[in-house]
């Protein structure tokens, strides 16, 4: 079932008392759990609020990620709760950047059990709604992203990754359906359209990425069946494919980068699914 970890959290809602306002989360205070930390900027109502769950890319932090006001304030002023966990060091000494741990065979967090634990979290400190949850991330954030929803696709209802896609090999299968919107730039260099190798790495072909998105939610045909735009961005997407999936892709002229309006895009893209 899609939604059966946002339904235990959703019990243990209804068991407290009412949303405990601890005074954290914000951009000068994390809320820290025993995996890691997070930051949460909060809509005016925080009880029974969506939430987007924003991971930061490589070397940078939840802070930097809730500090981002052209995405953070219109989604608080349209009521949803934003949280940006903080990814850990890759060095065993635990300095250097801060980056999540996405690639197969990689040892580390369990940063889906992370995530977890920090929906349970935010729940009971600040009352949002666990079962709506857009799990959106860029860069190495966006990495992140696409490896959850191919692994485990009913833990979030939906999916939204900036300018991250998969590394090379591409997965041969994921799990399926997913509902998810990629958007990434058409001047991306750090992260470009096609891949690139970086040392003994090499990142994915971001169609090669559609391709596997399209065969878990069995469309019908490789072709996009729609077409639209809104503002800077070029959109298309592939319908008629397994119910309970959506799959689009939105490319703007700009580079890597979180782009403005993304935001209400987005929020608007998943607030038509429900």
């Amino acid at each position: 079932m899609r939604f059966a970890r946002a339904a235990r959290l959703a019990i243990c809602l209804l068991i407290t008392s009412g949303p405990v306002h601890a005074a954290c989360g914000t951009p000068d205070r994390a809320c820290e759990l025993p995996g890691g930390s997070y930051h949460a900027a909060l809509p005016a109502t925080p009880g029974g609020a969506p939430v987007v769950l924003f991971l930061h890319g490589h070397g940078s932090s939840g802070r930097n990620a809730i500090s981002l006001a052209r995405m953070v304030s219109p989604l608080t002023a349209r009521g949803y709760a934003v949280l940006a966990p903080d990814a850990l060091p890759r060095d065993p000494d635990g300095d250097g950047p801060r980056s999540w741990n996405f690639y197969p065979g990689m040892t580390g967090r369990d940063e889906a059990r992370f995530f977890e634990d920090l929906l349970s979290d935010a729940a009971t400190r600040f009352g949002i709604d666990p079962a709506r949850v857009l799990l959106a991330g860029f860069s190495a954030g966006g990495f992140m992203v696409n490896y959850l929803a191919c692994a485990t696709p009913q833990s979030f209802a939906a999916y939204a990754p900036v300018a991250g896609g998969f590394w090379r090999p591409h997965p041969e299968t994921c799990t399926g359906p997913v509902r998810l919107f990629h958007t990434h730039g058409w001047r991306d260099e750090t992260v470009p359209l096609e891949g690139r190798r970086l040392g003994s790495f090499h990142q994915g072909d971001i169609f090669a990425g559609l391709e596997v998105w399209r065969a878990a939610n069995t469309c019908p045909d490789q072709k996009p069946t729609g077409f639209g735009e809104t503002g800077p961005f070029l959109r298309r997407a592939w319908q008629g494919c397994a119910a309970e999936s959506a799959l689009e892709l939105a490319l703007f002229p700009g580079g890597h980068t979180v782009p403005d309006g993304w935001a209400d895009m987005v929020a608007d893209w998943f607030e038509a699914l429900n």
